[in-house]
């Protein structure tokens, strides 16, 4: 039934449009978009993609995936940081698939060739490959892998003639091959760099830099990442125009559900601190740990001290063989050992996803590089706590943490709370009984067990190496650190309810300041000492209620200056302020803070991510201040260039050549192979040649001799009926020469 027409709503030649049935078609049109909205469907594949990722069982995009296909779809060059299992393979794999299958990129005569991915390690290539052709199961695409431990005159096969569409490769073999066949790559319309500081970090940098200036400029580039170090910042800016920086917010946020505590404790007692804090955290609901470590000293020293305390552990550091760090992480993963003991660059990518407690043992230079530990335990929704160790030289970097993460410390006595249930923040001590027993057993093993006593020499020499290297804190943050008092009660997690009281009447006692002196309390009124003592109450009684209240202040940072702050103020002369006239113009604008705030840009991205990590020996620091010199001129280190201005790059074996070096096997192979293809697709006939064909004399002798070479070189083996037919050959055609050299003479 309809509702009655209004006046004037009708129109000659057109009929009322019936409201219901639109709204009808809309809410059923909405439902169909929602129920579509949010899948790959809504990204826009082409029919044989989707079929493709279906046969997968991929329903929906991850996280990254939805941030980064959009733009890389969209012809723009990405700088994206995900963690390893995160789902980045897709995030490039599919619009390579997308972009060479519209028609706008068909390939070229003879250049096949169209994407690039490049990989750090042989089983990543290959994980690389298997999901390209998965993915592009129906795309018709050809794929292949170029892959160092291979036979490369295979890989001579694979890229001469047609090549694929897709090659998946390591840079070492990739660029060897580039330069054997003088391969061109004009036409690459996508390349992506995966996991690009690890290749960086095996030390393929120049080859990168060689693989990029063969490349078109035109072309699109994708760089994943799990860090964002210093060098990838610089290769991003040279090598990628205008790139778009995608990073998840949680991978440089601290989780909500991530509880903090603070351990304050004397450096010499932090072994013994660790071993209660694991007592204290290995429990059947959380049976696991991650402990950082600064040196990679200092983690076989943890190894063995971890041993002999029962407490079953493994460790991974930056000089460890590549195999026996996948042991020891996938011992780790299984649940075999309950503590994982790593540095910062062992620990680069390291995706523990059911983590939950780290301990810092010790402290990190670097807020950023914090974040970056703790940010492994309370993922995905779930609670994680982080324990740091803090030394006396730690409080100033504990300090500028803070303020980068705009929180505040908090004492034991303003918490009512203790053990699992105390909140988060908190800045107090170990028990000091249980500290003590537990410092007298590290000294037992160290005194009893050489190994032990030998890894804790070294691992303190390993500490001096490590505090000049270690980057310093803030001139702020230090000020700071020598007015900050520390923390004199027990820390409430490593409390029990039944000590609480305790605790607090000896804090009691050691807070309690009588009004007396000593002098005052025994005495007479009319005794000397008393007398004495009254008369310096009424000279220095002001100075002494200064100082007692800047004691109280310090927690506050309100500081009195208990000497005679106005005579310092009459002797300092009144500045006068400089007045500026109209027409002044400074050197920085007003606003720049606000304008550099709001600028959406990849430099100012990429320096709020970038995590520089030093290295976790001194070797490895040395190695890297060899590379640094001071330029004069821009005044700050540079990068020095070892090959003296040559173009140099590393081959596979780890030597150094010229970068157009050729070692001739492409051409070797390519003579042994060229007969049966001109067997196969030219048929030598025997018969005379048409009149367009007829050359100069000077052309068939040439023509000859280089068939002759041609030959000779191919076979290099002959039987003996072959050679004394050739000799036979040669000493007629000297016969012949003899001959003709007689005859002219007798002419003459």
């Amino acid at each position: 039934m309809h509702g009655p027409k209004e006046a004037g709503s009708e129109l000659p030649g057109f009929e009322i449009p019936d409201v219901e049935d639109k709204s009808k078609n809309n809410s059923a049109s909405q439902k169909k978009q929602k129920k579509g909205s949010g899948g790959f469907q809504s990204m826009g594949f082409n029919f044989p993609i989707l079929k493709g990722i279906t046969k997968r069982g991929y329903k929906q995009p991850t996280p990254i995936q939805r941030k980064t296909i959009p733009i890389a779809l969209d012809n723009k060059d990405v700088v994206a940081m995900a963690r390893t299992g995160s789902g980045k393979t897709a995030c490039f794999v599919l619009p390579i698939l997308e972009k060479l299958m519209s028609p706008g990129n068909k390939p070229l005569h003879g250049k096949n060739l169209r994407a690039l991915i490049l990989s750090p390690t042989r089983e990543l290539a290959l994980q690389t490959l298997r999901f390209v052709r998965e993915l592009g199961k129906f795309t018709g695409l050809t794929s292949a892998a170029i892959l160092g431990g291979e036979s490369i005159e295979q890989q001579f096969g694979v890229m001469s003639g047609s090549s694929p569409d897709i090659v998946v490769a390591t840079p070492g073999r990739f660029l060897h091959i580039c330069i054997e066949m003088s391969l061109k790559l004009d036409n690459i319309k996508i390349v992506v760099f995966d996991e690009a500081d690890r290749l960086f970090e095996l030390g393929f940098g120049e080859q990168l830099q060689e693989i990029v200036a063969r490349l078109p400029s035109s072309r699109q580039t994708l760089l994943f990442s799990a860090t964002l170090p210093k060098m990838l910042v610089e290769f991003a800016r040279a090598g990628l125009s205008d790139p778009v920086l995608i990073r998840l917010d949680v991978d440089w946020k601290l989780p909500s559900t991530l509880w903090l505590g603070w351990i304050y404790v004397r450096s010499e007692l932090k072994t013994a601190a660790l071993l209660l804090l694991l007592d204290r955290v290995l429990t059947p609901t959380t049976p696991q740990a991650v402990v950082f470590a600064a040196t990679k000293h200092h983690v076989e020293y943890l190894h063995l001290i971890l041993n002999k305390a029962g407490i079953s552990s493994t460790y991974a550091y930056s000089g460890l063989d590549p195999s026996a760090r996948k042991i020891a992480l996938g011992k780790f993963t299984n649940k075999k050992c309950s503590v994982l003991l790593v540095t910062d660059v062992a620990a680069r990518g390291l995706d523990l996803p059911s983590l939950d407690t780290v301990i810092n043992y010790n402290f990190p230079a670097k807020p950023k590089l914090f974040v970056h530990r703790v940010g492994r335990s309370a993922r995905a929704g779930r609670s994680g706590r982080a324990l740091s160790l803090v030394c006396a030289e730690d409080v100033a970097h504990l300090l500028d943490l803070h303020l980068f993460l705009n929180a505040t410390l908090i004492e034991p006595s303003q918490v009512n709370e203790c053990g699992t249930s105390c909140p988060s923040g908190v800045w107090g001590v170990v028990p000091p009984a249980a500290l003590e027993m537990r410092h007298q057993d590290v000294l037992a093993w160290e005194r009893n067990y050489s190994e032990i006593e030998e890894a804790s020499r070294i691992c303190g020499r390993g500490w001096q190496q490590y505090l000049k290297w270690r980057e310093a804190a803030s001139a702020e943050a230090n000020k700071r650190s020598k007015v900050t008092p520390r923390p004199t009660l027990p820390h409430p997690f490593l409390v029990d309810e039944n000590d609480q009281t305790t605790i607090a009447l000896v804090e009691q006692i050691k807070n309690y300041t009588p009004k007396g002196t000593i002098l005052e309390l025994a005495g007479k009124n009319d005794s000397p000492m008393y007398l004495a003592m009254k008369a310096k109450r009424r000279v220095h009684g002001k100075m002494v209620q200064k100082t007692r209240e800047n004691k109280n202040n310090a927690d506050d940072g309100l500081l009195q200056d208990v000497t005679n702050q106005e005579a310092k103020d009459k002797g300092k002369k009144n500045k006068k302020a400089v007045q500026r006239d109209e027409n002044y113009i400074p050197h920085f604008a007003s606003d720049q803070h606000t304008e550099a705030g709001m600028a959406v840009n990849f430099a100012a991205g990429a320096s709020s991510a970038e995590l520089e990590m030093r290295g976790d020996c001194d070797a490895t620091v040395r190695q890297h201040r060899a590379q640094l010199k001071w330029d004069r001129k821009r005044k700050k280190m540079v990068h020095v260039d070892p090959d003296g201005g040559r173009k140099m790059i590393r081959t596979e074996s780890g030597g150094r050549v010229p970068a157009s070096y050729k070692s001739g096997r492409y051409d070797a192979w390519r003579k042994r192979n060229e007969p049966d293809t001109i067997d196969n697709e030219q048929p030598i006939t025997n018969g005379p040649k048409p009149v367009s064909e007829f050359r100069p004399r000077w052309v068939k002798h040439n023509e000859r001799v280089a068939k002759k070479k041609a030959e000779a070189s191919s076979k290099e083996f002959r039987d003996k009926q072959q050679i004394v037919k050739e000799r036979l050959r040669k000493e007629k055609i000297k016969q012949k020469l003899k001959h003709k050299m007689k005859t002219k003479k007798k002419k003459k």
